[in-house]
């Protein structure tokens, strides 16, 4: 037996070390450079480079545009720049060169399994994979930047609960716009080099608040304002924030949940609706908070991010119709019916993918993970099974395969989040963290205002005559 001299010598060894695990904890965040320090000692060197890039090979013609392109909303003409990922048809989206399993793989974590949206908007801005310290750096500087102003509350709470999620977020994101440390910087007159600093603090304060916002409509449409007292943790990461703000306690499996799915959906390429809406208008010098909403207004079509919604409405029909047969005789006739009925199977087909959509299986894997005898699930990967057999005896399809919308519903269903119509704010503070990311690159590699030329189609009449002769 320890006599008590022993023993209190003991207990304060134990003491002692504890505190210099601590103390050396805390001074690894101290010492960690922040994501803002090091993009200022990157960017300028990639800046050069970019400038002597377009010198040298300004004239070269990288891509010939079809008349069908032109009428077709320009897709696929490579006229855009965007750093933080590119969409391979077969590979799927790389961020920073980073496939999505890559991603998952190789980026900071905080529990079990899922990267955390933190670490890839370092990735995003920097093209560098950060480490835990500088990752825990970020997570404390964006909650520390999550009040809201008490006019925003107010606007929030004053907007009738009939009026769509999505309008209601992209309001209140131009009311932050009082705010602006990049307007009142160049109201001032500040230098053309010091504005990706302006749109770097617009662009963090924006993210930190974005939970905050979301949070605030989701309590005040579906919970009768119950939960607008939750405030966020200064000490977690930005997904159990995001969690916790939506009323999601202490449910590990869905703060694993928030984050893969702020990760996934974070950016998919400069050419969609959301990501060139940002882009365009913050082109115009529009502060990020005026850039941004303009992406949410894209984002809140039916065409782009609220195909979610749309899929998981069709869903629940598709339910009850087989009423639990999910036999291939019973899915397949029900997919003909709906193809044959002059609409189209929700959830599947890609602008640019010929292949599942990594997304898409990133959620799968979770799903099979946490709730593999789900009935949505099976449901989901019933029609998987047969879905693309059908669409290709169709012919009407260039890609047969699933896209990130035909499952995001079911996990966030699963979980307890059942309002669909919410589920674009959730994609929309996603996508913040790629189409913030550009834009603060944006600025900092002085981008052009976007300014493509448009003709009429009696002048592309003419230009197709003379080009025919």
């Amino acid at each position: 037996m320890l006599s008590s001299t022993q023993a209190v010598k003991k207990s304060s060894v134990s003491i002692l070390k504890q505190q210099t695990r601590l103390f050396s904890k805390n001074n690894n965040l101290l010492q960690a450079k922040s994501l803002k320090e090091t993009f200022k000692e990157i960017y300028p060197a990639k800046a050069a480079s970019i400038k002597q890039f377009k010198k040298e090979y300004g004239d070269v013609v990288i891509d010939q545009v079809k008349l069908s392109q032109a009428y077709g909303g320009m897709r696929g003409i490579k006229s855009l720049v965007w750093e933080g990922s590119v969409l391979d048809p077969v590979e799927g989206i790389r961020f920073r060169g980073l496939t999505i399993p890559e991603v998952t793989e190789q980026l900071p974590k905080f529990g079990a399994g899922s990267p955390c949206p933190e670490s890839l908007l370092w990735l995003l801005l920097t093209g560098e994979k950060p480490s835990m310290e500088q990752t825990k750096l970020l997570s404390k500087e964006l909650a520390a930047r999550s009040e809201l102003p008490q006019h925003t509350i107010d606007l929030l709470d004053a907007l009738p609960k009939d009026l769509h999620p999505m309008a209601q977020f992209s309001i209140a994101v131009v009311s932050l716009e009082s705010d602006s440390k990049f307007s009142k910087a160049y109201a001032a007159g500040v230098n053309k080099k010091e504005y990706w600093d302006h749109a770097y603090e617009d662009c963090l304060d924006l993210l930190g608040k974005l939970p905050a916002i979301g949070a605030r409509i989701y309590s005040n449409v579906f919970h009768d304002g119950k939960l607008n007292h939750l405030k966020a943790d200064l000490n977690a990461d930005y997904g159990k924030n995001l969690a916790h703000l939506l009323g999601f306690e202490n449910n590990e499996e869905f703060n694993e949940l928030m984050r893969l799915y702020l990760t996934i959906h974070a950016d998919h390429e400069g050419g969609n609706v959301s990501a060139h809406a940002t882009h365009l208008v913050g082109s115009a010098l529009s502060s990020p908070y005026l850039s941004f909403a303009a992406g949410m207004n894209g984002l809140a079509g039916p065409l782009h991010g609220r195909a979610n919604q749309e899929v998981l409405e069709w869903l629940f029909k598709f339910r009850d119709a087989v009423k639990g047969d999910y036999s291939k005789e019973s899915i397949e006739k029900y997919l003909w019916d709906t193809l044959n009925s002059g609409r189209v199977i929700p959830g599947y087909g890609h602008a640019v993918l010929r292949k599942t959509d990594p997304r898409y299986t990133a959620q799968r894997e979770f799903a099979l993970k946490h709730f593999p005898d789900y009935d949505l699930f099976k449901l989901v990967s019933a029609i998987y099974q047969i879905a693309p057999e059908v669409l290709t005896k169709q012919g009407k399809t260039k890609n047969p395969w699933p896209n990130v919308d035909s499952h995001s519903g079911v996990l966030l269903q699963y979980y307890g989040l059942t309002e669909a119509p919410f589920y674009t704010v959730l994609f929309g503070i996603s996508r913040a963290f790629g189409v913030l990311s550009q834009l603060i690159l944006d600025r900092a590699y002085g981008l052009a205002i976007e300014r493509p030329k448009s003709f009429s189609t009696d002048k592309f009449k003419e230009l197709v005559a003379k080009i025919q002769k």
